[in-house]
């Protein structure tokens, strides 16, 4: 959540994280393997822990006078603004549900920016007010695979995989309005806030990609361009976030000659595959260059633009492990040390460039370092 907050996502707060001195016992991966681990507390804060599931469950028990009464606390606390919009309750309501999905939209836009994955996104995981909530199997992409989940019990659906995020978050949504139903004289206000939703969410996430390649307006040929791009990270095996930091920070002028794709540097997972692709890669590097130097930036502008939206450190799940491995062994330093370069993702920290590394291959099928559970 730390590592959340200083990328710049809608996030819950860690305060502390307190050893209890006793034992858990954990079965990560749920096959008769259990293990006697070290207890610990985390404290979260956040303005309010309401969850979608808190509103739901009211409406399935047909409790509707206190489902009046939550939705009516969570409006007057959580959003006083509403209160000034207008004395009308219904519209209020309205108003509110709107917000609720526009701040969901927002939120999944981020985790789509920096490439992170919830893993667990059912409705009692999901918060009113669009913060990164119930830190479970999450990850962060390491080789850019939209299909990639990091939840062990999620491997054969991959219904929470990185790409479906937003139409869970939206079939989510569509259950909040369903147990609001009762509270509203028509479906009309809700299904407006739906639709609130998904005009932020497409406006916001086409923006968000322009930011990340650099591109300060959107132009035709510019989707195609991107498309193009995600296909071959794909395709190549790609570290996504080194990809597109090591993007920015190619010079105004390329050389003649980079066939070979390494201008971009450590970002390939495959050599054979950058091998047999590097042609492609490069064709397309050339065609992106073109269009970003056809703004006619100072130097530096863009470079700068990309770098405050591409993170050079993420919270890669096996830095995670490495830590939590050395804690356990009763060393701390390399958790302090993480938090520390967590603080400024988007700046240069030569120290700490292993920080920045792609995933070794000995933490590609490791427990911990790749897939989660929720024992993990």
């Amino acid at each position: 959540s730390e590592a959340m907050h200083h990328l710049g996502v809608p996030t819950t707060r860690a305060l502390s994280l307190v050893a209890t001195g006793d034992t858990v016992v954990r079965d990560m991966f749920y096959n008769g393997n259990a293990r006697a681990e070290q207890g610990a507390i985390v404290c979260r804060v956040a303005p309010s822990f309401i969850r979608f599931g808190n509103f739901e469950i009211l409406t399935a028990r047909n409790d509707l006078a206190l489902l009046e009464r939550l939705v009516d606390f969570t409006m007057s606390r959580d959003f006083p603004h509403l209160t000034l919009l207008t004395a009308n309750i219904p519209a209020r309501r309205a108003a509110w549900f709107a917000e609720v999905c526009e701040r969901t939209a927002r939120m999944i836009v981020h985790w789509m920016r920096v490439g992170f994955v919830h893993g667990v996104m059912n409705t009692d995981n999901m918060s009113i007010l669009g913060l990164t909530i119930d830190y479970g199997p999450y990850g962060w992409l390491d080789n850019y695979d939209p299909q990639w989940t990091p939840n062990t019990t999620d491997a054969s659906d991959r219904r929470y995989r990185y790409d479906q995020q937003p139409g869970v978050a939206q079939w989510n949504l569509v259950r909040l309005a369903e147990a609001l139903v009762p509270l509203f004289g028509s479906e009309a206000p809700l299904q407006d806030g739906l639709s609130r939703f998904e005009s932020v969410f497409l406006s916001d996430v086409n923006a968000m990609h322009r930011a990340k390649f650099g591109l300060r307006e959107a132009r035709d040929g510019d989707d195609t361009l991107m498309r193009e791009c995600f296909a071959l990270l794909q395709a190549i095996d790609v570290d996504y976030t080194l990809f597109f930091r090591a993007l920015g920070d190619l010079p105004d002028i390329l050389p003649a000659d980079a066939a070979d794709a390494l201008l971009l540097g450590d970002v390939f997972y495959d050599d054979d595959r950058r091998i047999a692709r590097a042609g492609e890669l490069w064709e397309w590097v050339r065609r992106w260059h073109a269009r970003v130097m056809s703004d006619n930036e100072p130097m530096g502008a863009r470079r700068t633009r990309m770098q405050a939206v591409n993170p050079k450190f993420v919270l890669r799940n096996y830095l995670a492990q490495q830590a939590i491995d050395a804690a356990e062994s009763g060393d701390a330093s390399p958790v302090h040390a993480l938090l520390d370069v967590m603080r400024r993702p988007y700046d240069e920290q030569p120290p700490y460039d292993a920080y920045a590394a792609r995933r070794p291959e000995w933490a590609r099928d490791r427990a911990g370092c790749s897939m989660l559970s929720c024992s993990s």
